[in-house]
């Protein structure tokens, strides 16, 4: 376990709200970095989505670890994460990343933590957001990523659980109890950004990770991988749909985001572009970290 931050009479206290965005969610591990460095002391994290998987990491201290294992993680680890679920709930199961996960930070309960946790999730069936704030960490936090269409959902004391994001990507009132110095949010659904021309980039064709840049290419790897000579349901599905479908979910979740920071505003907010990576590119794990400290940098060194 990382050994605990040494802080002074003039830390500052942190209610610290991490949002959903996928791998933009990277960006986490660095505003956590610049916090630690400037003598914020986090008391209390609200996360969803990949906000909760961050989040949780932390509050059991192992985002070291975690950063260094995840950096390591290249084409043929990821694809060997990811089991695929052959039904129509979702392409994965998780079970191989989250046995993974157990080996690395063992297997906490929330109540246990040093740190108070939240991990939300949707309650698909009845509507609602469920915030989980006792029991199993990887429990709580498998339920909180549940993606739909790549996850399958997580079944937890009789509910159907998805990810928190679709009904509250960047999770405020669980810290209205909460009497810290400071709340800041991370929302990941952050304006584009602007002047900035993309470049067009030719094919690559090397053994690399820009395979993962686009998800249609990532789910027909893993589909020659796993069923490489049977037809499948899923080998006619048409991704342009999916890249839809995608962007879709991006629009919903930065419209509630935006909702919920005017209706309940934090006292600072961290805004990364909702275009600064795509939802499942995790090879941007070193630009994403950077982005994440650079945006702490500039909102809050004053």
């Amino acid at each position: 376990m990382s050994k605990p931050k040494q802080f002074t009479q003039t830390t500052k206290t942190v209610s610290l709200i991490l949002g959903s965005g996928g791998a933009r969610g990277l960006a986490h591990i660095g505003v956590i970095r610049w916090l630690e460095e400037h003598n914020y002391q986090i008391n209390f994290i609200s996360g969803s989505s990949m906000g909760a998987l961050i989040g949780g990491v932390y509050a059991v201290g192992k985002l070291d670890e975690f950063e260094t294992w995840f950096k390591k993680l290249g084409h043929t680890d990821i694809l060997g994460l990811a089991d695929i679920a052959w039904d129509s709930s979702g392409l994965i199961k998780g079970d191989k990343l989250f046995n993974q996960l157990e080996e690395l930070i063992g297997h906490p309960n929330i109540e246990d933590l040093t740190i108070p946790f939240t991990a939300v999730a949707t309650d698909i069936e009845n509507e609602k957001e469920v915030w989980i704030q006792k029991g199993p960490l990887l429990e709580a936090v498998r339920a909180s990523i549940a993606l739909p269409m790549i996850f399958t959902p997580f079944h937890r004391h009789g509910l159907t659980l998805i990810d928190g994001g679709v009904l509250n990507p960047i999770p405020i009132a669980p810290t209205f109890s909460q009497t810290n110095d400071l709340t800041i949010a991370v929302n990941l659904g952050g304006k584009p950004k602007t002047n900035q021309p993309k470049t067009v980039e030719k094919p690559n064709t090397s053994q690399d990770d820009s395979w993962l840049n686009n998800a249609s290419e990532l789910f027909n790897s893993l589909i020659k991988r796993f069923r490489p000579d049977k037809k499948s349901n899923l080998a006619s599905f048409n991704w342009d749909m999916y890249d839809i479908s995608n962007k879709a979910f991006d629009s919903m979740q930065s419209t509630i985001a935006r909702q919920k920071l005017a209706a309940y505003p934090p006292d600072i907010v961290l805004e990364i572009p909702r275009d600064a990576c795509g939802m499942l590119e995790f090879t941007k794990v070193n630009e994403m970290i950077e982005l994440g400290y650079q945006t702490a940098q500039q909102s809050l060194s004053d």
